[in-house]
C-alpha cells in the first residue's frame, strides 16, 4: 500500500486507537513496583504516542502533498523509466504514459473541458528526466482551433512538493477550465511539475556547478519537449511560469534570468534567493558571485532590467516574504513591469494559494500570446 493511500491512514487510525484502547484497559495491570512494569509502562506510552504522531502525519501529508510514496519519503528515487526509440539514436523528448478528464461537469469530453496528460519528459540538454501533467484546454481539441498554437504556463510546486497536489489540491486544470469558460482566461496549455528533478536534493532551480543542471532543464529541455509534441508557440511571448514557494522563487528567477525563454511569472509566496541547508547542499560550488546572481533583490541592483512581466503574491499577517516583495516592487523599472497580490493575511499554505491560484492565472494567461 502507497505512503497516500486511505488505506495505509485507516489502518494508522486503527492502531492507535487499538493501542490506545489497550492502554487504557491494561494499565492497572502495569501499576505494580518492578522494573518490568516500569518498562511496559514506558513502551505502550510510546507505542500509543508514536501511533497517534503517525496518524497526524499521514493526514498532513495526504493534504499538503509533501511526498508521494515511500520511496520519495525516504530518499530513493523512483521517478517513471524513460522510453527509448531505436533508430535514430536518441531518446523521445516526451512520452505520453495517460490521460485523464478534467474533475469539472463535462470533464469526460476534451472539447467541453479538456483534458490531462501524464508524461515523462526527458531533456536532451542536460540528461535529466521528471514526470509531469499536461492541461490541454478544451480548445485544443475544437475543428476551429485545429491549426492554432497555444501559450503555455510552467506551474511549479514548492520544495518537496508533488505534481498531483497542483490537480487536487490547488485544482489549476479545474480553475482554467472554468476561467475559459467565463472568458478570464486565455486558453492556455499548463505543465504541471515540481521542482526537484534531482530527488531527494532541492536545486532551487540553479544550474548546480558539476551537478544537476535544473535551471537548463526547465529553461530549454521543458520547452522543447512540450514543443515537440503539442502545438504550442516557440518565442519567449508564449510562454509563461508560476509557482507556489520554492516553485515561485523558480518562476521569478527563471523569467529573470532567460527572457528568452519566459515573458512572464507570478510567484505565489516566493522567495528571492535560494537558501542553503541540508537539503540544498552547496548550490554553488563555493562560488559568492553564482550566488548574488540567483539573488533577485541583488539583481535588481545590479542587472539591466528585464522586459518580462513578473507577479508577486504575499499577505501582509502571516508570510515571511512580505518586506522583501515591497523591497523588489519599489527596486523594479522599466522595461520590467511589476504587479502585485497582497493580501491581508493568509501564511505559507494550501488555503492561501487557493485565494491566489485563480486571479494569478487570469494575469498570467493574458500576458501570454501564440501565433
Amino acid at each position: 500500500m502507497g505512503l497516500t493511500s486511505k488505506k495505509v491512514l485507516l489502518l494508522a487510525i486503527v492502531a492507535s486507537i487499538a493501542l490506545f484502547t489497550l492502554t487504557v484497559w491494561f494499565w492497572p495491570r502495569l501499576g505494580r513496583r518492578g522494573a518490568r512494569t516500569v518498562l511496559a509502562r514506558i513502551g505502550v506510552l510510546l507505542a500509543t504516542q508514536l501511533s497517534i504522531l503517525a496518524v497526524g502525519g499521514l493526514t498532513a501529508n495526504n493534504y499538503f502533498g509533501f511526498y508521494s510514496s515511500w520511496a520519495d519519503l525516504f530518499g530513493t528515487n523512483t521517478d517513471m523509466g524513460i522510453v527509448v526509440d531505436h533508430g535514430n539514436g536518441t531518446a523521445k523528448r516526451l512520452h505520453v504514459v495517460g490521460s485523464q478528464g478534467v474533475g469539472v461537469p463535462g470533464g469526460g469530453n476534451p472539447r467541453q473541458a479538456g483534458r490531462i496528460d501524464k508524461v515523462q519528459i526527458h531533456g536532451e540538454s542536460t540528461g535529466l528526466a521528471s514526470p509531469a501533467y499536461v492541461y490541454l484546454p478544451p480548445q485544443y481539441f475544437q475543428k476551429r482551433y485545429a491549426a492554432r498554437e497555444f501559450p503555455a504556463a510552467v506551474v511549479l510546486t514548492g520544495f518537496p512538493g508533488t505534481a498531483e497536489n497542483l490537480i487536487t489540491r490547488l485544482r489549476y486544470p479545474q480553475t482554467a477550465t472554468e476561467h475559459i469558460e467565463a472568458g478570464a482566461m486565455k486558453p492556455t496549455i499548463l505543465v504541471l511539475m515540481r521542482p526537484t528533478v534531482a530527488p531527494p536534493r532541492d536545486t532551487e532551480c540553479v544550474d548546480v556547478p558539476n551537478g544537476p543542471q535544473t535551471e537548463s532543464f526547465f529553461t530549454q529541455d521543458v520547452r522543447a519537449a512540450i514543443g515537440s509534441h503539442y502545438r504550442v508557440g516557440a518565442k519567449a511571448r508564449s510562454w509563461g511560469v508560476i509557482g507556489n514557494s520554492t516553485g515561485g522563487y523558480c518562476a521569478v528567477k527563471m523569467a529573470m534570468r532567460h527572457p528568452q525563454a519566459f515573458s512572464a511569472a507570478a510567484a505565489l509566496s516566493g522567495t528571492y534567493k535560494a537558501p542553503l541547508d541540508p537539503t540544498t547542499g552547496d548550490l554553488f560550488g563555493g562560488s559568492k558571485q553564482l550566488e548574488r546572481e540567483n539573488d533577485m533583490l541583488w539583481r535588481l541592483d545590479h542587472r539591466p532590467m528585464p522586459p518580462v512581466s513578473v507577479l508577486l503574491a504575499s499577505s501582509r499577517k502571516g508570510e515571511h516574504n512580505y518586506k522583501d516583495t515591497l523591497t523588489f516592487i519599489s527596486k523594479a523599472k522599466e522595461p520590467m513591469k511589476v504587479s502585485s497580490m497582497i493580501l491581508n493575511s493568509g501564511g505559507h499554505n494550501t488555503n492561501t494559494w487557493n485565494r491566489e491560484v485563480p486571479p494569478a492565472l487570469d494575469w498570467l494567461s493574458n500576458r501570454l500570446s501564440a501565433p
